[in-house]
């Protein structure tokens, strides 16, 4: 069966980095989930204003067709997942087993990385939105990313046999 690990969390906890540094080291195709927002999304983000699940609708299909059409056994998706919503409709879309790997951050190191971040659409002001927003999975690897990217990757590939 093909496979799907979607590394999830709230804005800046990483998803990004430590998807790209699995890609390079397990040379894994990696799509990257904000890519996927409509435009209309990213306006409203852009604004400091939370999306709802009918905001994401449009964001999660295009995902899961980029994943479905994928040729690749295995492929890492960066996406927040944040609630049951998102990760059921992405699972059923798909066509893929899922594997869920949430990066869980200390909100003084997720506030630190927001300021240092520079060009990204997503606000600061976003940031207590997506905390009260997350529903971890029960059926998730739950990974401490307060640690050095070196030692996430690790963690995770160790933990899923890459």
């Amino acid at each position: 069966m093909k496979r799907l690990i979607v590394l999830m969390g709230v804005s800046a906890s990483g998803k990004s980095t430590i998807a790209s540094k699995l890609s390079e080291i397990k040379a894994l195709p990696y799509l990257e989930g904000d890519e996927f927002h409509p435009e209309t999304n990213i306006k409203k983000m852009s604004r400091g204003i939370p999306l709802t699940n009918t905001d994401r609708k449009a964001w999660i299909d295009a995902m899961a067709k980029a994943v479905a059409e994928h040729k690749s056994e295995t492929i890492l998706l960066s996406c927040s997942a944040l609630n049951t919503f998102v990760r059921n409709r992405l699972k059923k879309e798909c066509g893929r087993e899922v594997t869920w790997i949430y990066l869980k951050v200390s909100r003084e190191n997720l506030d630190r990385r927001i300021q240092e971040r520079e060009n990204h659409f997503m606000q600061a002001s976003l940031l207590n939105s997506q905390l009260s927003a997350m529903e971890p999975p029960n059926d998730c690897l739950c990974v401490d990313a307060n640690k050095t990217v070196a030692d996430i990757v690790d963690q995770i590939d160790i933990a899923l046999s890459l």
